[in-house]
């Protein structure tokens, strides 16, 4: 690929990672991680599998059990018509996942409809893979849900996939079953394939999660994309998994992990089976916390920014994307003309809050930022006053 990689843009979240650790005691709500730590399930076969020497090769697609457990976690929790573990494989995260997932399944030109605002990994995979991502709109005035129809009017002759990500990142939407089901009623009149990026299905406050996969005729043509690292609070450790139906776009799949990887990390894979086999009360105290920080975060925005900052409580996920009244200015020289970098930049520098400008995440992030809400109360709380600070001086 070599200079191609080039025109691959990084993400400003990356950027903005770095640049946060030059800060002198930030409040880190521009990652994407939670305050908890891996319950005790993980670090105790994590332990155990250092002390039994699993130190060494593994299947490719990953250990046995664990693809045995997460074909019964699919069966189960996702309904999906999952035959065997054969269709699994274990991958370095979900971005690995979905790497893999595009390399696999795309040809050069193919064309790929990604949300907007969407997770910019997302189009940069694809891109990466010699696909054109073509943005649908999630619309703010919707609690950022798509419209089917438009999503039909982007589709042409060389559109090969949609992405479906709910629970979003970055805006904590979630799609309807109705509108999922509008469009898995698309990729099979148009015989396109779904990616569905599922990182947050654990985290959705309104209704239940719904996976697209589920639906009639749908699994043989999705891609289920998921990942230990929200879940568990695993985000370190760097495990994920995908399911594949169909078999040529699986084993292209297995190379590519294979010539990527070889195999997963042998220590975190048991993790992985201790996180599944063990307890699941962690989940649900992750889960309660997450809601009621979710309601502080965005009863202090109100409070701290009223008039600059607009939060609208989001559906799922645990990120605040967070609107800026367009006539503020920021009080800094900048070089940015988008209203949601300026903010970030000053949000950083004079208030030593981490957060990512909407704009990172598409066109239509543009006059936002994601502020994540995962943090423990004391860093949420210390955020919420140095916004209102900066803001209101």
């Amino acid at each position: 690929m070599a200079a191609f990689l080039d025109s691959v843009p990084i993400s400003g979240i990356i950027r903005i990672r770095d640049m946060m650790y030059s800060v002198d005691k930030p409040f880190r709500l521009d990652q994407g991680d939670v305050s908890f730590d891996a319950p005790p399930s993980v670090k105790d076969a994590m332990l155990k599998a250092v002390h039994d020497n699993r130190t060494h090769y593994l299947p490719t697609n990953g250990v046995p059990r664990l693809l045995e457990l997460l074909a019964e976690k699919l069966r189960r929790k996702n309904l999906l018509p999952v035959t065997g573990p054969e269709e699994l494989m274990v991958t370095t995260g979900g971005i690995h996942a979905q790497y893999l997932a595009c390399q696999a399944l795309l040809e050069p030109g193919d064309e790929v409809l990604v949300p907007d605002p969407c997770w910019p990994p997302t189009a940069s995979i694809v891109m990466t893979s010699h696909g054109v991502p073509v943005p649908y709109t999630l619309y703010a005035d919707r609690a950022w849900q798509p419209d089917v129809a438009e999503i039909e009017s982007k589709i042409t002759s060389r559109t090969k996939a949609i992405v479906v990500c709910t629970p979003s990142n970055p805006t904590g939407g979630v799609i309807t079953r109705a509108d999922l089901e509008g469009i898995a009623a698309l990729a099979i009149k148009h015989n396109l394939w779904v990616l569905a990026d599922e990182a947050y299905e654990d985290f959705q406050w309104e209704g239940e999660h719904f996976s697209i996969g589920s639906l009639p005729g749908m699994y043989e043509r999705t891609i289920a994309l998921h990942t230990f690292s929200k879940t568990y609070a695993m985000t370190g450790l760097r495990l994920g998994y995908l399911a594949i139906k169909d078999k040529t776009i699986r084993m292209r799949a297995h190379k590519v992990l294979l010539y990527t990887a070889s195999n997963i990390s042998s220590i975190v894979q048991f993790a992985g089976i201790g996180a599944l086999e063990g307890p699941q009360d962690y989940v649900d105290e992750f889960r309660k916390e997450l809601f009621a920080r979710r309601q502080i975060f965005h009863d202090g925005i109100e409070a701290n920014a009223k008039g600059i900052l607009t939060s609208h409580l989001p559906a799922g996920a645990f990120y605040n994307f967070v609107q800026i009244n367009p006539e503020w200015k920021s009080p800094l020289e900048s070089e940015h003309t988008s209203l949601s970098w300026a903010m970030t930049e000053y949000m950083i520098k004079a208030g030593r809050v981490g957060c990512i400008p909407g704009a990172d995440f598409g066109a239509r992030g543009e006059g936002y930022v994601r502020l994540c809400y995962a943090r423990d109360r004391e860093e949420l709380r210390g955020a919420l006053e140095s916004i209102g600070e900066i803001l209101n001086r």
